[in-house]
């Protein structure tokens, strides 16, 4: 029996993205495509991931709030802005900045 190596694709050939800040709060919501691809990102896209591939960007608590009629996740990241938009010497410290790091993830597919 030949064991096939998971498919991967990037986050934005999946789902798209919508993203807003209030203060230093970022809200990232992140919807799917196909009923298939959300069955795929909402298992693989955590809170935890999403703090261990950008430890320097999620430095406070992230919570993944689901809405799957939507086929969307919702994810609201504290202390995600530097301070806030009007706080921070970065200039892209908008929410919609983080929304395009999430889309350049990698998910891997089913079906190998």
């Amino acid at each position: 029996m030949t064991r096939h190596s998971p498919r991967t694709a990037k986050l934005h050939d999946l789902a798209s993205a919508r993203a807003g800040d209030k203060g230093d709060t970022a809200s990232i919501a992140v919807i799917a495509d196909t009923r298939e691809a959300y069955a795929a990102i909402k298992a693989q896209l955590t809170p935890e991931r999403l703090r261990a591939e950008f430890p320097d960007r999620f430095r406070g608590p992230v919570r993944r709030y689901e809405l799957p009629a939507l086929l969307a996740l919702n994810f609201v990241a504290e202390r995600a802005l530097d301070g806030g938009v009007n706080a921070s010497l970065n200039l892209d410290a908008h929410g919609k900045a983080l929304s395009y790091l999430l889309l350049g993830m990698e998910i891997e597919l089913p079906g190998g």
